[in-house]
């Protein structure tokens, strides 16, 4: 069982703690699509390096405030949750203040970043910190949680093209949202663990609103939306066999997230979750970024 006194504090050691906390390799669920989009976006050879830092820079810092931000309004809620009970703030290892420092500085950290890229990408920074820490509270209201929760991940890609050309097009629009109707699908299939617990303490979600067998076909509605997006996109960005090979490498791994769940049985959840969607993203930026840069 994991330990759930306090214990005494050291910045090396909130830190570490940090890392666990805002759950850092769950990026791989962003960052593929947003590199997809930088090597997408219409420009004479690749970004400049700059351009892919400051990318990472801003991802990186935007996703840790919202994950702390995300611990701090679901503090009390962790702790009466046994599933999530032994998180850092509810089991002690962190201090609400020091969670909020760390929310405060990678929320400045990530308007710096955009500044740096370009104008438009400065404009847009406070609405879309909105959004990221906007889904925090989402769930105490609305069902659509889980689209609030995607659209927070598509923004990633529309924001690195933006980043690379300085404008938004119609592509990365179809790319955000195929990443939207894709993360919101798989939150669904997560969040039936909490249903009896989510129905308790009146939180709101798809599980919670229609039932396990219900928000399973809505999460397979979704990923066929997805599906489709990313079709588009590949064929907008110039089709190809490495291109459609990702797209189809994505309907495998879809394909297969859906025979790890039923209602009766979330025993393989977390495979569903973590396994399925981590190598869809990654094997998607890899045959993007191949695709690009052998010209196929």
């Amino acid at each position: 069982m994991e330990e759930l006194t306090a214990r005494p504090h050291t910045l090396l050691g909130d830190l570490r703690e940090t890392g666990e906390m805002i759950k850092f390799q769950h990026t791989i669920f962003a960052l593929p699509f947003a590199l997809i989009a930088l090597v997408s976006a219409p420009l004479d050879g690749w970004p400049p390096l700059r351009v892919w830092l400051l990318v990472l820079l801003a991802m990186v810092a935007a996703r840790t405030a919202a994950m702390a931000f995300n611990r701090l309004a679901d503090h009390h809620l962790d702790a009466l949750n046994p599933r999530t009970a032994g998180r850092s703030l509810p089991g002690g290892r962190l201090s609400r203040r020091f969670v909020w420092a760390v929310t405060i500085v990678a929320s400045l950290i990530f308007v710096l970043a955009a500044g740096l890229l370009n104008s438009l990408c400065l404009l847009l920074a406070l609405p879309t910190l909105g959004v990221l820490l906007g889904y925090s509270l989402s769930k105490k209201f609305t069902a659509a949680a889980h689209l609030w929760l995607g659209a927070a991940l598509g923004i990633a890609p529309i924001g690195a093209w933006i980043a690379a050309s300085g404008r938004l097009d119609l592509p990365p629009v179809i790319l955000g949202g195929s990443v939207m109707a894709w993360v919101a699908g798989f939150d669904i299939i997560y969040s039936l663990q909490d249903e009896i617990f989510d129905r308790s303490a009146k939180l709101h979600s798809i599980p919670v609103a229609l039932g396990p067998d219900r928000a399973l076909i809505s999460a397979r509605a979704l990923h066929i939306v997805s599906l489709a997006g990313f079709a588009a996109f590949a064929a907008l960005s110039g089709g190809g066999p490495l291109r459609w090979s990702a797209v189809i490498a994505a309907t495998v791994m879809l394909g297969w997230q859906h025979t790890l769940v039923t209602p009766d049985d979330l025993s393989r959840v977390d495979a569903a979750f973590f396994t399925a969607n981590g190598i869809l993203a990654v094997t998607m930026g890899v045959l993007f970024i191949a695709a690009r840069a052998v010209g196929m």
